[in-house]
Protein backbone atom coordinates (compact mmCIF):
# COMPACT_ATOMS: atom_id res chain seq x y z
CA UNK A 1 0.00 0.00 0.00
CA UNK A 2 1.43 3.01 -1.20
CA UNK A 3 1.41 6.66 0.97
CA UNK A 4 -1.11 8.02 -0.93
CA UNK A 5 -3.51 5.10 -0.51
CA UNK A 6 -2.98 5.21 2.90
CA UNK A 7 -4.29 9.01 3.07
CA UNK A 8 -7.22 8.35 0.69
CA UNK A 9 -8.38 5.90 3.47
CA UNK A 10 -8.18 7.97 6.52
CA UNK A 11 -9.43 10.95 4.22
CA UNK A 12 -12.57 8.46 3.73
CA UNK A 13 -12.93 7.39 7.25
CA UNK A 14 -13.20 11.32 7.92
CA UNK A 15 -15.72 11.94 5.59
CA UNK A 16 -17.52 8.51 7.25
CA UNK A 17 -17.25 10.02 10.28
CA UNK A 18 -19.45 13.00 9.59
CA UNK A 19 -22.41 11.16 8.44
CA UNK A 20 -23.48 9.71 11.80
CA UNK A 21 -23.83 6.62 9.99
CA UNK A 22 -26.53 4.56 12.70
CA UNK A 23 -23.95 1.96 13.29
CA UNK A 24 -21.44 4.03 14.31
CA UNK A 25 -23.93 6.21 16.35
CA UNK A 26 -24.67 2.55 18.10
CA UNK A 27 -20.84 2.25 18.72
CA UNK A 28 -20.38 5.81 20.60
CA UNK A 29 -23.77 4.75 22.88
CA UNK A 30 -22.19 1.04 23.68
CA UNK A 31 -18.93 3.24 24.44
CA UNK A 32 -20.91 5.06 26.85
CA UNK A 33 -22.47 2.22 28.46
CA UNK A 34 -18.76 0.60 28.90
CA UNK A 35 -17.63 3.73 30.47
CA UNK A 36 -19.58 6.16 31.93
CA UNK A 37 -16.65 8.75 31.95
CA UNK A 38 -17.82 9.15 28.20
CA UNK A 39 -20.01 10.80 27.80
CA UNK A 40 -21.91 12.00 24.62
CA UNK A 41 -20.86 15.20 24.51
CA UNK A 42 -16.62 14.64 24.74
CA UNK A 43 -17.19 11.55 22.42
CA UNK A 44 -18.52 14.28 19.81
CA UNK A 45 -15.79 16.65 21.06
CA UNK A 46 -12.92 13.91 20.53
CA UNK A 47 -13.95 13.11 17.27
CA UNK A 48 -14.66 16.50 15.96
CA UNK A 49 -11.05 17.15 16.67
CA UNK A 50 -10.18 13.90 15.15
CA UNK A 51 -12.10 14.93 11.53
CA UNK A 52 -11.23 18.27 11.62
CA UNK A 53 -7.00 18.28 12.63
CA UNK A 54 -6.24 14.73 11.91
CA UNK A 55 -8.53 13.60 8.67
CA UNK A 56 -8.21 16.21 6.18
CA UNK A 57 -6.49 15.17 2.81
CA UNK A 58 -4.70 18.73 2.93
CA UNK A 59 -3.13 18.29 6.53
CA UNK A 60 -2.24 14.71 5.61
CA UNK A 61 -0.19 15.80 2.71
CA UNK A 62 1.42 18.45 4.46
CA UNK A 63 2.46 16.27 7.44
CA UNK A 64 3.85 13.97 5.18
CA UNK A 65 5.43 16.10 2.91
CA UNK A 66 6.78 17.56 6.40
CA UNK A 67 8.90 14.71 7.19
CA UNK A 68 9.33 13.68 3.42
CA UNK A 69 7.57 9.67 3.98
CA UNK A 70 8.31 7.46 1.23
CA UNK A 71 5.65 6.36 -0.65
CA UNK A 72 6.68 2.61 0.10
CA UNK A 73 8.40 1.19 2.96
CA UNK A 74 11.27 -2.12 2.18
CA UNK A 75 10.99 -3.00 5.27
CA UNK A 76 8.09 -2.27 7.46
CA UNK A 77 8.74 -2.98 11.38
CA UNK A 78 5.85 -4.09 13.51
CA UNK A 79 5.19 -1.43 16.31
CA UNK A 80 3.13 -1.95 19.30
CA UNK A 81 1.22 0.15 20.64
CA UNK A 82 -0.31 0.16 24.26
CA UNK A 83 -3.27 2.73 24.32
CA UNK A 84 -4.51 4.44 27.09
CA UNK A 85 -8.27 5.16 27.78
CA UNK A 86 -8.47 8.32 29.57
CA UNK A 87 -10.08 10.08 27.22
CA UNK A 88 -12.71 9.19 23.95
CA UNK A 89 -10.07 7.26 21.16
CA UNK A 90 -6.87 9.67 23.05
CA UNK A 91 -4.82 6.76 20.98
CA UNK A 92 -6.10 7.56 17.73
CA UNK A 93 -3.09 9.42 16.91
CA UNK A 94 -0.16 7.03 17.52
CA UNK A 95 -1.94 4.80 15.29
CA UNK A 96 -2.47 7.30 12.55
CA UNK A 97 1.17 7.77 12.65
CA UNK A 98 2.64 4.49 12.43
CA UNK A 99 0.04 4.10 9.85
CA UNK A 100 0.98 7.11 7.77
CA UNK A 101 4.70 5.74 8.45
CA UNK A 102 4.32 2.65 6.51
CA UNK A 103 4.86 0.49 9.42
CA UNK A 104 2.41 -2.02 10.93
CA UNK A 105 0.78 -1.36 13.96
CA UNK A 106 -0.16 -3.95 16.48
CA UNK A 107 -2.50 -2.65 19.00
CA UNK A 108 -3.41 -3.35 22.84
CA UNK A 109 -6.65 -1.00 23.40
CA UNK A 110 -7.81 -0.14 26.43
CA UNK A 111 -10.56 -1.98 27.67
CA UNK A 112 -11.93 1.26 28.87
CA UNK A 113 -11.53 2.49 25.17
CA UNK A 114 -11.73 -0.78 23.09
CA UNK A 115 -15.01 -0.50 21.54
CA UNK A 116 -14.85 2.89 18.90
CA UNK A 117 -11.20 2.23 18.09
CA UNK A 118 -12.00 -1.29 17.18
CA UNK A 119 -14.65 -0.31 14.85
CA UNK A 120 -13.29 2.21 12.59
CA UNK A 121 -10.20 -0.49 12.24
CA UNK A 122 -12.78 -2.67 11.21
CA UNK A 123 -14.56 0.20 8.69
CA UNK A 124 -10.96 0.43 7.44
CA UNK A 125 -11.07 -3.23 6.59
CA UNK A 126 -14.29 -3.08 4.89
CA UNK A 127 -13.12 -0.76 2.44
CA UNK A 128 -9.75 -2.29 1.92
CA UNK A 129 -8.80 -5.61 3.11
CA UNK A 130 -5.27 -5.46 3.14
CA UNK A 131 -5.27 -3.16 5.99
CA UNK A 132 -5.28 -6.52 8.42
CA UNK A 133 -1.67 -6.60 7.32
CA UNK A 134 -1.18 -2.78 8.48
CA UNK A 135 -3.18 -2.75 11.47
CA UNK A 136 -4.13 -5.46 14.14
CA UNK A 137 -5.19 -6.07 17.74
CA UNK A 138 -4.19 -8.26 20.33
CA UNK A 139 -3.79 -8.97 24.19
CA UNK A 140 -0.06 -9.84 23.97
CA UNK A 141 2.54 -7.58 22.24
CA UNK A 142 5.54 -10.22 22.29
CA UNK A 143 8.30 -10.03 19.86
CA UNK A 144 8.02 -7.07 18.18
CA UNK A 145 10.57 -4.37 16.71
CA UNK A 146 9.17 -1.12 18.28
CA UNK A 147 6.85 -0.21 21.39
CA UNK A 148 4.89 2.98 21.56
CA UNK A 149 3.36 2.74 25.40
CA UNK A 150 1.58 5.08 27.04
CA UNK A 151 0.62 4.78 30.66
CA UNK A 152 1.11 5.94 34.36
CA UNK A 153 4.69 7.08 35.94
CA UNK A 154 3.71 3.18 37.76
CA UNK A 155 3.08 1.81 34.37
CA UNK A 156 5.71 3.17 33.21
CA UNK A 157 8.17 1.24 35.21
CA UNK A 158 6.55 -1.93 33.82
CA UNK A 159 6.77 -0.77 30.03
CA UNK A 160 10.33 -0.02 30.66
CA UNK A 161 11.05 -3.52 31.99
CA UNK A 162 9.28 -5.16 29.44
CA UNK A 163 9.90 -3.41 25.91
CA UNK A 164 13.42 -1.40 27.28
CA UNK A 165 15.71 -3.34 25.13
CA UNK A 166 13.74 -2.37 22.09
CA UNK A 167 13.12 1.25 20.42
CA UNK A 168 10.29 2.63 22.16
CA UNK A 169 8.39 5.64 23.39
CA UNK A 170 7.12 5.14 26.97
CA UNK A 171 4.98 7.85 28.56
CA UNK A 172 4.03 8.76 31.84
CA UNK A 173 1.83 10.88 33.54
CA UNK A 174 1.75 14.66 31.75
CA UNK A 175 -0.86 17.88 32.53
CA UNK A 176 -1.14 21.01 31.77
CA UNK A 177 -1.17 24.59 33.02
CA UNK A 178 -2.22 28.24 32.36
CA UNK A 179 -0.32 31.43 33.34
CA UNK A 180 -3.51 34.29 33.71
CA UNK A 181 -2.61 37.92 33.45
CA UNK A 182 -6.27 39.04 35.82
CA UNK A 183 -7.00 41.01 32.09
CA UNK A 184 -8.11 38.06 30.27
CA UNK A 185 -11.81 38.69 28.65
CA UNK A 186 -15.17 36.97 29.70
CA UNK A 187 -14.58 34.92 26.09
CA UNK A 188 -11.07 33.92 27.44
CA UNK A 189 -11.98 32.84 30.27
CA UNK A 190 -15.03 30.35 28.64
CA UNK A 191 -12.52 28.92 26.58
CA UNK A 192 -10.26 28.44 29.43
CA UNK A 193 -13.16 26.54 30.89
CA UNK A 194 -13.23 24.41 28.15
CA UNK A 195 -9.41 23.05 27.98
CA UNK A 196 -10.17 22.80 32.49
CA UNK A 197 -13.47 20.84 32.48
CA UNK A 198 -13.73 19.05 28.89
CA UNK A 199 -13.54 15.38 29.31
CA UNK A 200 -14.32 16.08 32.52
CA UNK A 201 -10.36 17.06 32.63
CA UNK A 202 -9.04 13.67 32.74
CA UNK A 203 -6.71 14.32 29.71
CA UNK A 204 -2.62 14.94 30.09
CA UNK A 205 -3.84 18.17 28.21
CA UNK A 206 -6.08 19.76 30.50
CA UNK A 207 -5.56 22.17 32.64
CA UNK A 208 -4.85 20.88 36.25
CA UNK A 209 -3.60 24.40 37.73
CA UNK A 210 -3.53 27.94 37.23
CA UNK A 211 -0.27 30.67 37.83
CA UNK A 212 -2.52 34.10 38.92
CA UNK A 213 -1.05 37.38 39.96
CA UNK A 214 -1.11 38.45 43.46
CA UNK A 215 -4.24 40.22 44.05
CA UNK A 216 -6.25 38.00 41.19
CA UNK A 217 -9.92 38.38 41.16
CA UNK A 218 -11.30 34.66 40.66
CA UNK A 219 -14.79 35.79 40.19
CA UNK A 220 -14.72 36.29 36.96
CA UNK A 221 -13.05 33.02 36.40
CA UNK A 222 -15.52 30.61 38.52
CA UNK A 223 -18.40 32.20 37.02
CA UNK A 224 -16.91 31.03 33.55
CA UNK A 225 -16.23 27.44 34.60
CA UNK A 226 -20.13 27.31 35.48
CA UNK A 227 -20.71 26.57 32.11
CA UNK A 228 -19.57 23.13 33.03
CA UNK A 229 -21.98 23.13 35.82
CA UNK A 230 -24.03 20.44 34.23
CA UNK A 231 -21.23 17.74 35.03
CA UNK A 232 -22.92 17.51 38.55
CA UNK A 233 -25.30 15.36 36.76
CA UNK A 234 -23.01 13.01 36.33
CA UNK A 235 -22.44 10.64 39.45
CA UNK A 236 -18.67 9.69 38.94
CA UNK A 237 -18.11 13.46 38.82
CA UNK A 238 -20.35 14.66 41.42
CA UNK A 239 -18.68 11.69 43.68
CA UNK A 240 -15.25 13.26 43.23
CA UNK A 241 -16.70 16.63 43.80
CA UNK A 242 -17.92 15.72 47.25
CA UNK A 243 -14.91 13.48 48.51
CA UNK A 244 -12.33 15.89 47.65
CA UNK A 245 -14.96 19.27 48.76
CA UNK A 246 -15.52 16.81 52.01
CA UNK A 247 -11.53 16.66 52.52
CA UNK A 248 -10.52 20.17 52.32
CA UNK A 249 -13.36 21.17 54.77
CA UNK A 250 -12.15 18.54 57.23
CA UNK A 251 -8.53 19.65 56.27
CA UNK A 252 -9.44 23.42 57.37
CA UNK A 253 -8.08 24.30 53.94
CA UNK A 254 -9.44 27.50 52.31
CA UNK A 255 -10.88 26.93 49.12
CA UNK A 256 -13.52 28.37 46.63
CA UNK A 257 -16.43 27.10 45.37
CA UNK A 258 -19.40 27.33 42.64
CA UNK A 259 -20.94 24.30 43.09
CA UNK A 260 -19.10 22.97 39.69
CA UNK A 261 -15.05 23.13 40.78
CA UNK A 262 -13.22 23.38 44.17
CA UNK A 263 -10.18 25.81 43.67
CA UNK A 264 -7.40 25.52 45.70
CA UNK A 265 -4.11 26.66 46.50
CA UNK A 266 -1.84 24.05 45.76
CA UNK A 267 1.98 24.09 44.15
CA UNK A 268 1.35 21.08 42.71
CA UNK A 269 -0.06 20.93 38.64
CA UNK A 270 -1.69 17.98 39.10
CA UNK A 271 -5.61 17.82 41.06
CA UNK A 272 -8.05 15.72 41.18
CA UNK A 273 -11.35 15.30 39.38
CA UNK A 274 -13.50 18.02 40.14
CA UNK A 275 -10.89 20.38 41.53
CA UNK A 276 -8.59 22.91 40.03
CA UNK A 277 -5.12 24.13 41.66
CA UNK A 278 -3.77 27.73 41.68
CA UNK A 279 -0.83 29.35 42.97
CA UNK A 280 0.89 32.92 42.56
CA UNK A 281 3.56 34.12 40.73
CA UNK A 282 5.08 37.25 40.62
CA UNK A 283 8.05 37.00 37.60
CA UNK A 284 6.26 35.36 34.25
CA UNK A 285 9.67 35.06 32.73
CA UNK A 286 11.17 33.09 35.66
CA UNK A 287 8.13 31.04 35.92
CA UNK A 288 8.27 29.79 32.00
CA UNK A 289 11.74 28.96 32.52
CA UNK A 290 10.73 27.20 35.24
CA UNK A 291 7.43 25.04 33.71
CA UNK A 292 9.33 24.61 30.75
CA UNK A 293 11.81 22.33 32.25
CA UNK A 294 9.34 20.47 34.44
CA UNK A 295 9.12 17.00 32.24
CA UNK A 296 5.41 16.85 33.95
CA UNK A 297 4.12 19.56 31.63
CA UNK A 298 2.25 19.08 28.69
CA UNK A 299 0.59 22.32 27.43
CA UNK A 300 1.21 25.69 28.85
CA UNK A 301 -2.15 27.80 27.97
CA UNK A 302 -2.30 31.58 27.95
CA UNK A 303 -1.76 34.83 25.81
CA UNK A 304 1.13 34.27 23.48
CA UNK A 305 1.25 30.67 25.02
CA UNK A 306 -1.09 28.33 23.63
CA UNK A 307 -4.56 29.94 22.52
CA UNK A 308 -7.15 29.98 25.33
CA UNK A 309 -9.55 27.07 24.41
CA UNK A 310 -7.16 25.11 22.14
CA UNK A 311 -5.41 22.58 24.66
CA UNK A 312 -7.96 19.74 23.98
CA UNK A 313 -7.58 20.41 19.80
CA UNK A 314 -3.96 18.98 18.88
CA UNK A 315 -3.14 19.11 15.99
CA UNK A 316 -1.13 16.13 13.72
CA UNK A 317 2.49 17.23 14.79
CA UNK A 318 1.12 17.62 18.31
CA UNK A 319 2.85 15.24 20.31
CA UNK A 320 2.62 13.45 23.33
CA UNK A 321 4.82 14.23 25.91
CA UNK A 322 6.61 16.44 23.51
CA UNK A 323 8.15 13.16 21.50
CA UNK A 324 8.20 13.59 17.77
CA UNK A 325 6.15 10.04 17.51
CA UNK A 326 6.70 10.41 13.31
CA UNK A 327 10.37 11.12 13.71
CA UNK A 328 11.22 7.89 16.06
CA UNK A 329 9.03 6.02 13.77
CA UNK A 330 11.06 7.22 10.73
CA UNK A 331 13.89 6.48 12.41
CA UNK A 332 12.82 2.56 12.28
CA UNK A 333 13.71 2.31 8.47
CA UNK A 334 17.47 3.95 8.72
Amino acid sequence: MILQERIKLLTQLGSYLTENDPEWLDVKERAFQQNQWFIPEFIDAAVANIIHHFLQEPALNNWAKLYQLPETVENPQSVGIVMAGNIPLVGFHDLICVFMSGHQAVIKSSSKDDLMIKFLVKKLYEWELTIQNHISFTERLNNLNAYIATGSNNSSRYFEYYFGKYPNIIRKNRTSIAILYGTETKEELAALADDILLYFGLGCRNITQVYVPEGYDFIPLLAALKKYEGLMDYRKYKNNFDYHLALLIMGGKYYMNNDTVVLTENISPFSPVSQLHYSFYSNKTALLNQLKADQSIQCIVGKGLVEFGSAQKPSLTDYADGVDTMEFLKGLTK
